[in-house]
């Protein structure tokens, strides 16, 4: 059984940083496809940063420049680092861990697991 445990957030001032981390049991973060979402109130849930097939990452455009996704196998843990926050980036922030290299919002079990979710506010 999965499971995915986000940390890490909390409230910034814009310019902030945050780091997220996501611990994961179950499996390991080196051998599924795993990657951030966030989700802000009325909106639908989308892709932040994950790492896709044969390990290329990809961010989402107002993710880039300013988000470092990261894995560490050892730890089984995934991070998001947040650097140069603005209001625009506050949301629940959920981390992902799926079988297949094209992860939707609407994946679930057993293909997809999804943590709780940790909440960003820049403000």
């Amino acid at each position: 059984h999965v499971q995915l445990v986000e940390s890490g957030g909390g409230s910034v001032r814009p310019g902030g940083s945050l780091k997220l981390s996501c611990a994961a049991s179950g499996t390991n973060v080196n051998n599924v496809y795993v990657g951030w979402f966030c989700q802000s109130p009325g909106n639908e849930r989308e892709a932040a940063a994950q790492y896709s097939y044969g390990g290329r990452i990809i961010y989402a455009d107002s993710a880039k420049g300013s988000f470092t996704i990261s894995r560490d196998k050892v730890k089984n843990t995934l991070y998001l680092q947040m650097d140069n926050l603005n209001p625009d980036d506050t949301a629940t922030y959920y981390c992902v861990a799926s079988w297949s290299y094209t992860i939707v919002p609407g994946c679930l079990s057993p293909k997809c697991y999804w943590g709780q979710g940790t909440q960003v506010t820049v403000s």
